[in-house]
């Protein structure tokens, strides 16, 4: 009893030290916002610069020194399950009752079903699980299944509803790969990743420079728009239960999904159910504000659902830690 209860305070512990750095940044950008320091387009250019740049950086460096062949494991399959009863039930609830569009209901997929698996999720696995093994393999997931896929519904729903920009078809979802950067990039370490080509270092550490600032950035953004939002006049009782049943599949359904699937269904060994729920419990990732923010999305269900899935998880987190550790 005292193993287990010293193995739960040391998650906790780790919880607490993962979440730190994502209120510090937020933070900080939330304080960069009031003091009006990089003047009015300063969330526009930052936003701008993670998606263009710094995060197809970091996908790229990820993605080409990965391989792809981890998603047949059951564990990756119990975490897939789980991701589509999430990303697919934000979709349906935000477009059907809440009648919004395809590109604002892919954003609320997204919100929905995209964990964060990298910033958050890494150093959870490692203090809980002790490896962030199978945190790698849902990254890769995330970069080549989940993320084409909302930004095929994104580049469809903003070009293909409006009648002053009539969507282009065919032709365009095949050029698409070329046009968006996240997804070329990823492509791109698919292809390095495949060939088994050793890229030379001048190339991968301006890769890993970039893309080390896109977390960071991303954070930034995103606490200079919590600074924008704050003086909008408050959000409507709709926003609210929009966010609400949003963080609600994000935080709850997404890892009891997993949670019955990895378990009756597939009946996975302890260490793999735990890792399956853990990191079906993760809040939003902040790419999803990056999305919506670059698409000319409303950006406040995202935003919204980022902050409050955080706090939320840490609850979710903890619990999960304490029912199913070792």
């Amino acid at each position: 009893m005292p193993d287990r209860r010293t193995g739960i305070m040391a998650g906790m512990h780790a919880l607490l030290s993962a979440f730190a750095p994502i209120w510090v940044l937020t933070g900080i950008g939330y304080a960069v916002g009031c003091g009006g320091l990089l003047g009015e387009q300063a969330e526009a250019v930052l936003g701008r610069f993670v998606f263009h740049v710094a995060m197809p950086a970091a996908l790229f460096t990820m993605v080409s020194g990965a391989s792809p062949d981890v998603f047949g494991h059951p564990s990756m399959l119990a975490f897939a399950a789980s991701t589509a009863v999430a990303a697919g039930s934000g979709f349906v609830l935000v477009r059907r009752v809440f009648g919004r569009g395809r590109a604002d209901a892919a954003i609320g997929a997204m919100s929905s079903g995209h964990v964060n698996s990298a910033n958050l999720g890494i150093p959870v696995a490692v203090q809980v699980l002790g490896d962030a093994s199978f945190v790698a393999q849902v990254i890769l997931f995330q970069v080549l299944v989940l993320s084409p896929v909302i930004l095929t519904l994104l580049d469809s729903g903003t070009r293909g509803e409006d009648g002053r920009r009539p969507g282009g078809g065919f032709r365009r979802m095949l050029t698409m790969p070329v046009r968006n950067p996240i997804i070329l990039a990823s492509l791109l370490g698919v292809v390095v990743s495949a060939t088994g080509l050793r890229l030379p270092a001048a190339l991968t550490h301006p890769c890993d420079v970039l893309g080390a600032a896109a977390v960071p950035t991303a954070l930034i953004t995103l606490g200079l728009s919590l600074h924008r939002g704050s003086g909008g006049g408050g959000r409507t009782r709709g926003d609210r239960a929009e966010t609400a049943v949003v963080v609600a599949v994000k935080t709850l359904g997404q890892p009891l999904a997993a949670l019955l699937v990895a378990g009756p269904l597939l009946h996975l060994p302890a260490h793999q159910l735990l890792a399956v729920v853990l990191c079906a419990a993760l809040p939003t990732a902040q790419n999803s504000f990056i999305y919506a923010r670059e698409y000319g999305l409303d950006t406040g269900l995202a935003r919204n659902a980022i902050v409050a899935s955080t706090l939320v998880s840490m609850v979710t987190l903890s619990v999960a830690t304490w029912a199913l550790g070792p």
